[in-house]
């Protein structure tokens, strides 16, 4: 029998397939679906920062309007209780998975201050997650600060909530670095446990009509996979922590690409998003067919044998490639 169990910062997996943060990971059916079809984990919608205090000073405006007003009005205000103004509600969505899953649940969080990575790192943990997934998806715009500035304080954050909490912690990074496996290495020896590669980055779009920029999101496509898969082919065994794939995973043969180039884990979310939860289970019957058929025994047989380190032309991660793509491609353009 094909063995697909693994482990991911330190918890033992029965599948090499996570569900990535999305809807469905946030709906009570959806989870209950994943760990039915056979997931391996999942990571709840991320805790964002700035969402609760922009509900905690919206609250306060609230509770201050007519505050001069006459003092029989005072029944006017309304009663805190009814609002949610903290993480209160996303911290009960992770003990309430944590309580129905026979997986492990693995918590989001997109902080964007020093203290707000600690603060809310600690509560989830508190709250029962078994990792936390720290979504740095960090945006430098000010010209006066330097790459250098952005990486150093990202190393710093890392370390810190490593040091605050008693959980593995996975940072999950933007493919937009001078140099990646440098960062790897600091962020590994910051202690982090896994690196996530990568998030997508979302742009805004300019509206023609109102001259504004509106939101504009893109769900992934299977040829997104292809840059999270040779980062980790370089980086597998060369950086001293797990590395986990997400973006373009959407069917058995991406997960089998990723495992193959060194990942610990396949994280997938369009798919699920698209096809249902349910779509775990063919893919991951897909994925013992393609091991049987390939001899491969188990998981942890088959990792990281077409890594940078394991083919024959190590080079072809890199850019002797480069040239090879573009002078083989040819026009379909009629002459």
């Amino acid at each position: 029998m094909t063995d697909l169990s693994t482990e991911y910062l330190g918890l033992r997996l029965r599948s090499p397939l996570v569900a990535s943060s999305s809807p469905v990971t946030g709906d009570p059916d959806g989870l209950s679906g994943l760990d039915d079809a056979g997931i391996g984990a999942v990571v709840l919608p991320s805790l964002f920062e700035e969402q609760i205090v922009h509900e905690a000073l919206e609250v306060d405006r609230m509770l201050a309007t007519g505050a001069d007003a006459f003092g029989e009005a005072a029944s006017y205000f309304p009663e805190l209780d009814s609002y949610n103004t903290g993480p209160d509600h996303y911290l009960a969505r992770v003990t309430e998975a944590r309580a129905v899953l026979s997986v492990p649940v693995i918590a989001s969080l997109n902080a964007v201050s020093g203290g707000g990575w600690v603060h809310y790192g600690k509560l989830l943990a508190d709250a029962g997650a078994d990792a936390l997934e720290l979504n740095a998806n960090l945006v430098a715009t000010d010209p006066m600060v330097s790459g250098a500035d952005v990486e150093d304080a990202l190393v710093a954050m890392v370390s810190e909530v490593v040091a605050a909490v008693d959980v593995p912690v996975a940072v999950k990074l933007g493919p937009y670095w001078s140099s990646l496996p440098h960062l790897a290495v600091r962020l590994a020896d910051a202690g982090a446990g896994a690196l996530v590669l990568f998030n997508r980055p979302f742009a805004p779009d300019l509206d023609l009509d109102d001259l504004v920029m509106v939101p504009h999101l893109t769900l992934s496509e299977p040829n997104d996979l292809l840059v999270p898969l040779r980062w980790i082919g370089l980086l597998a065994g060369r950086v001293d922590t797990e590395l986990a794939a997400t973006s373009g995973v959407h069917d058995a043969a991406a997960v089998a690409k990723v495992l193959l180039a060194g990942a610990q884990v396949a994280m997938m979310a369009t798919a699920l998003l698209r096809h249902g939860p349910g779509h775990v289970a063919p893919v991951l019957d897909d994925l013992r067919s393609w091991m049987a058929e390939h001899e491969y025994d188990s998981v942890d047989q088959l990792r990281g044998s077409a890594s940078w380190r394991g083919i024959a032309d190590p080079a072809a991660y890199e850019r002797s490639n480069y040239l090879q793509t573009l002078t083989s491609y040819s026009s379909t353009f009629p002459h």
